[in-house]
């Protein structure tokens, strides 16, 4: 089973709950967590992968508990027209998704490894970097 990436956003008072472990104790599902943004007492955001068997289950159990739960369908994509290697991207990409070859100094862009954080579109100075949905 290919694993699913979902976007989950909570409010501060699941902050503090371990939605995460029960995922993984009580429905059997593999976890990874792409990206998260989770600080005591203010709203959470995580992009995570999840396989299992139960899957549907796990996101009825996360929404019985208020959280948000959108599958990740968006993507990123490189305008090769707009893009000049200038690797401002490279520099902010937070998995390595983008990354520069040497000595040729060209950009090249994993889609597997990117978590849509959308880091790169802001740091494009050519707007080569672009969300598509």
């Amino acid at each position: 089973m290919a694993p699913k990436r979902i976007f989950l956003r909570f409010t501060a008072d699941k902050s503090d709950q371990p939605i995460i472990y029960r995922l993984v104790k009580d429905y059997d599902l593999v976890i990874n967590i792409l990206k998260a943004n989770v600080n005591p007492q203010k709203e959470g955001t995580m992009v995570l992968e999840i396989t299992g068997e139960r899957y549907d289950e796990g996101l009825a159990y996360l929404r019985r508990q208020g959280v948000s739960v959108q599958p990740l369908i968006e993507g990123i994509t490189r305008n090769e027209e707009r893009c000049t290697m200038c690797g401002a991207c490279t520099a902010i990409c937070p998995t390595g998704a983008l990354y520069m070859e040497r000595p040729s100094m060209e950009v090249y862009f994993k889609e597997d490894n990117c978590i849509v954080c959308q880091l790169c579109t802001k740091a494009c100075p050519m707007r080569a970097m672009e969300v598509q949905f």
